[in-house]
């Protein structure tokens, strides 16, 4: 199955900014306008540690216990949990490529990533404030956008993204 040019173009984005500037609102509006066309998958960078399991259940048991990934599935969603997290790793970056490569792997047409602002990966800034907010704002190239939370036009970005103009 050949890929067609825009596909070609299309590339995982970060969206990236400063605490409460509208990162998770924005991307949820982009999930809704590209899950129309493809499957979604996304990546959140979290800064602290959270328990994303309930303690005392089966899964956080065999987590417990030693497993190194346990995964769930219930009658209508399934979710992996592992043992290994930025902290485990040298390169935060080659984590994120391995997980952006097992999301291509399974088909995700767009991969959207919250935070990562020192990726390689394309990025576009949402700020809360003014302009002299969204310059100041230190990321590592390439940037594709830069707005706030007020100007943003989610169903713009999401066509130049299903188009892979975003990305040129």
């Amino acid at each position: 199955m050949s890929r067609s040019p825009a596909e070609m173009k299309r590339q995982p984005l970060c969206v990236v900014g400063p605490s409460d500037s509208g990162k998770t609102t924005f991307l949820e509006s982009l999930i809704d306008h590209l899950s129309t066309v493809g499957q979604v998958g996304t990546i959140k960078s979290i800064h602290h540690d959270i328990e994303p399991d309930t303690p005392g259940k089966d899964t956080y048991r065999h987590r417990q216990a030693g497993a190194e990934t346990v995964v769930g599935v219930t009658p209508s969603l399934s979710f992996q949990i592992s043992t290994n997290g930025k902290a485990d790793t040298e390169n935060e970056a080659d984590m994120l490529e391995a997980i952006v490569s097992d999301l291509k792997t399974n088909g995700y047409q767009f991969i959207l990533i919250e935070g990562f602002h020192a990726s390689s990966y394309p990025k576009f800034i949402l700020s809360d404030g003014g302009e002299a907010d969204l310059t100041a704002y230190d990321v590592s190239p390439p940037v594709v956008g830069r707005t706030t939370r007020q100007e943003v036009d989610s169903e713009a970005i999401a066509s130049a993204i299903i188009d892979g103009t975003l990305f040129q």
